[in-house]
């Protein structure tokens, strides 16, 4: 009986003892899935884990109900929530999907007492919501990001900037907001003295009184992030001047045709830099200070493939680039010849007629491969391009080795591709880039075999996120690809041939997703081919086909499409009349 007493005192001791280390270590734990498998091991763990949570990332604003967060995570300090589909974006989603975060923001003014950081992503916020954030946390509230929004006007950013007066982070970038007037920067100005990020690019904001940036600039010394909308960069040289800690801008315009712009002083930390408009009229500007520059936007800049080259050459430690496709090969080759640091490459699809003029203002498989043998340390490369082969993918799977996000998107023009398909291509670049977590290949019918589709599972072991576009010849090709990535989250397919059957099997054999959107696919007659992969906590939601005006006198069809994503809230009680939910029908019952 002693021996028995001495080995249970033993085992609680131990027991105990593995609580308190587990206590110890747990708030030095960040990372969300670490800690969603330790909470696994027993109730206890359970408990610590949700009582010392910091941070919550909500990908779908439907996968939760805003009374459970604040049930399971009573003292969450930063929350991220996301809305509509990614494909909102591009105007593939209707209006009225959905995303309101009302009854988000009620929860957080009821129950979040130590929230001090919100991020709301493409969803639909209302002045209201804004006024009740602003007076329920605005005592507290450090950083608000309103990322991709709509809904809402200047009145309630003054709402926000007259009672959040210990704001360090406002960011609104590209959002959609009604502007009534200025005032709201005015508040801000007048207000707070902590900002350090302040973000309204790529906005309709443009009652913006200079004045009003300089005073911020004055009061706030540790301002270092600041991207506006079309102001006069003549206009901002008192800004610049009171910005001291400035490292980042963008934004601004030049207007002044006789306008003396090498007369302007830039902040001294100033090494991110976008300027909207900038011509090779204006250039030179950036000059003097371009060998310290590690960010670069030149996504709405005039400048041609010769303006690349000329600029790059004189910014040896860059390490962000964003641009569109009139790059170049040419522009992309010295590139890699001055720019060896670079970590991060964006390239967008330009101007259509402004490419056919300039003959140079493509990007190939010349332009990735001379990126790929030098620029060792990319981690992030997304690029439109023109024309692609194995070779290229392959020289970037031997190179790449710290890649982690890839996206490339073939460009549907007259040119004939030779090299087509990508299958081993695209399996040397798997195979050989180990740290990839986000994968995105959108090509052309013909631009992958069902060979080359199963490749993809096959080797994507670590990859959570992919967008595949046009791959594929048959199901057998997508089945054959969801017998592989393991480790697949959210998964995104457009314009391929896949059948409704295929599409439900390849869920039920991806066992970690959790997101999947499909435009374009071979429909049933009446949608049961879908209830393959029906089951609990599973929402199915079908947008019918339909036709878009995307010009005054065109209009295109959009296919239907099917989203799907695990849900404890359940199916949806706000559907629109566009959207038809698989979790209602009667069928479901039978």
């Amino acid at each position: 009986m002693n021996h028995r007493n001495n080995s249970y005192n033993n085992r609680r001791q131990n027991h105990n003892m593995s609580d308190l280390v587990f206590e110890c270590l747990i708030p030095y734990i960040h990372d969300s899935r670490d800690r969603q498998s330790l909470s696994l091991v027993c109730r206890r763990w359970y408990e610590l884990e949700a009582q010392t949570r910091k941070h919550v990332m909500i990908a779908l604003c439907y996968a939760a109900t805003p009374e459970r967060l604040s049930q399971r995570f009573p003292y969450l300090e930063s929350v991220t929530l996301k809305g509509k589909p990614r494909a909102a974006m591009y105007n593939l989603i209707p209006e009225d999907w959905g995303g309101f975060v009302t009854p988000w923001v009620e929860e957080i003014a009821r129950s979040f007492g130590c929230l001090k950081a919100v991020h709301f992503r493409r969803m639909i916020v209302t002045d209201e919501d804004l006024e009740v954030l602003a007076r329920s946390r605005g005592h507290v509230l450090q950083v608000l990001k309103l990322d991709k929004y709509s809904g809402f006007s200047t009145d309630g950013l003054l709402h926000i900037c007259r009672l959040c007066r210990n704001l360090n982070t406002l960011f609104l970038e590209e959002s959609q907001i009604l502007e009534k007037d200025g005032e709201w920067l005015h508040e801000l100005a007048l207000n707070n003295t902590v900002l350090e990020t302040l973000n309204f690019y790529m906005t309709d904001l443009s009652q913006v009184n200079f004045k009003d940036l300089e005073l911020i600039a004055r009061k706030c010394k540790s301002l270092a992030s600041v991207k506006i909308g079309d102001c006069e960069i003549l206009d901002l040289d008192g800004f610049f001047q009171a910005a001291v800690s400035l490292e980042e801008f963008s934004g601004g315009c030049f207007n002044d045709q006789g306008g003396q712009y090498n007369s302007v002083s830039y902040p001294p930390r100033l090494c991110r830099l976008g300027l909207n408009y900038m011509s090779t009229n204006e250039m030179p500007i950036v000059f003097p200070f371009a060998s310290r520059l590690k960010k670069l936007d030149l996504l709405y800049a005039l400048l041609d493939t010769e303006d690349h080259c000329l600029l790059l050459s004189k910014c040896p430690n860059l390490e962000v680039l964003e641009t569109r496709n009139v790059i170049g090969d040419r522009g992309m080759e010295v590139l890699a010849q001055y720019c060896k640091k670079l970590k991060r490459l964006r390239i967008e699809r330009g101007d259509d007629e402004q490419e056919m003029e300039d003959e140079e203002g493509i990007v190939s498989q010349r332009g990735l491969t001379a990126i790929s043998e030098v620029c060792l340390g990319l981690q992030y490369i997304a690029v439109y391009v023109s024309d692609i082969t194995n070779a290229a993918l392959e020289s970037m799977g031997t190179h790449l080795k710290d890649l982690k996000d890839f996206r490339v998107v073939l460009l549907d023009r007259e040119e004939v591709i030779t090299d087509l398909p990508l299958d081993n291509g695209v399996r040397a670049l798997l195979r050989g880039c180990q740290k990839l977590r986000r994968f995105a290949l959108y090509l052309r019918p013909g631009g992958l075999t069902d060979v080359g589709l199963t490749y993809i599972g096959q080797y994507s072991q670590n990859i959570r996120w992919m967008l595949l576009g046009y791959l594929g010849e048959s199901d057998e090709g997508l089945i054959g690809f969801s017998k592989g990535c393991p480790s697949l989250q959210k998964l995104e397919v457009r314009g391929c041939c896949f059948s409704e059957q295929a599409l439900a099997i390849a869920v039920l054999h991806l066992r970690s997703l959790r997101y999947f959107w499909v435009q374009g696919y071979r429909g049933s007659s009446n949608g049961y081919d879908l209830l393959t992969m029906a089951r609990p906590f599973w929402n199915i939601e079908i947008i019918p086909s339909r036709r878009v005006l995307v010009a005054e006198d065109k209009e295109v069809e959009h296919p239907a499409h099917i989203l799907a994503y695990y849900s404890l809230a359940g199916p949806r009680t706000d559907f629109p009349p566009s959207v038809l939910s698989l979790n209602s029908v009667p069928f479901l019952d039978e």
